[in-house]
């Protein structure tokens, strides 16, 4: 997938926090340590650091939801993740996303803590983000 297509995916994803442009895109998959992860409308990015790795977004595409492409994709994430010998992977996650926090939830992790007033929302409201973990 390309950046745009990426950043497209993203766009129909996310209202907050906001969609990330093609530049931000591109800046994050050239960046050193950040891992793209790709099934067919979808992509996962994530960051790994010595024995941490951040999920730094998961995106499907709204009309091919429902099809285990996020499921696909959190479990290349943990074995990508394996691989390069974490011991650790931390997401933040909007504490009313519910479709996400399930997704993690299935996927191993766990609430470890929360971030008050970290996103701010459409209309100004300030919301809650979830930290989650999951040991590896």
């Amino acid at each position: 997938m390309t950046p745009k297509e990426l950043a497209d995916i993203h766009q129909q994803s996310f209202v907050f926090p906001r969609p990330w442009s093609v530049a931000e895109i591109t800046d994050l998959i050239d960046s050193p340590n950040v891992h793209l992860l790709v099934e067919s409308g979808g992509f996962a990015l994530i960051r790994i650091a010595g024995p941490e790795a951040e999920l730094l977004t998961i995106a499907v595409d709204p009309a091919q939801r429902r099809q285990r492409i996020a499921s696909r994709l959190m479990a290349t994430l943990l074995e990508t993740a394996k691989c390069h010998g974490v011991e650790e992977v931390f997401l933040e996650v909007a504490e009313g996303n519910t479709p996400a926090i399930a997704l993690y939830e299935t996927s191993g992790f766990t609430r470890r803590a929360t971030r008050k007033g970290y996103y701010i929302g459409p209309n100004g409201q300030k919301i809650n983000a979830l930290i989650m973990v999951r040991s590896i």
